[in-house]
């Protein structure tokens, strides 16, 4: 397999999945990527979704190895939880 520097190389990008997770915050929508603490917004679910997209690819342009290194959590996991309240 072709590393990413021979990838870059020939033009094509690599594709690596995050989660998103997005949320209603009064009249906008505020969107996290929590494996690298990046955070977005938009006035709909898709444009706060768009926009942490971009804020993820421009992080990944910018940032030096070791930044991205420090800041990527392998793992991440969402559940539900149940709580007794009251």
């Amino acid at each position: 397999m072709p590393s990413l520097t021979s990838l870059e190389a020939m033009g094509m990008k690599q594709i690596q999945q995050f989660t998103a997770l997005i949320e209603r915050d009064d009249d906008a929508y505020v969107s996290l990527c929590p494996e690298l603490d990046i955070a977005s917004q938009g006035d709909t679910v898709e444009e706060a979704r768009t926009n942490l997209i971009e804020a993820i690819e421009l992080f990944f342009e910018v940032a030096d190895p070791s930044e991205i290194a420090s800041r990527l959590k392998s793992e991440v996991f969402i559940t539900r939880l149940e709580v007794s309240i009251g």
